[in-house]
């Protein structure tokens, strides 16, 4: 599996050119709060996935 499937056909090349546009808008301080913010999400997300399992274990109790 050489390449990703939401990327398409994008190579290394181009993924540097978008980190680096990505890098020049948002600034070296504002990545790092960007990426604990979507951590957070997928945090978030993960528990809201478990929690109908959970709630349905401690049905059964």
């Amino acid at each position: 599996m050489n390449h990703l499937l939401f990327l398409g056909n994008l190579g290394w090349g181009e993924l540097i050119i978008i980190a680096l546009v990505v890098l020049l808008l948002f600034g070296g301080k504002k990545i790092p709060e960007l990426m604990k913010g979507l951590g957070k999400g997928v945090r978030s997300f993960k528990e809201g996935m478990n929690s109908p399992e959970q709630e349905e274990k401690e049905g059964e109790k």
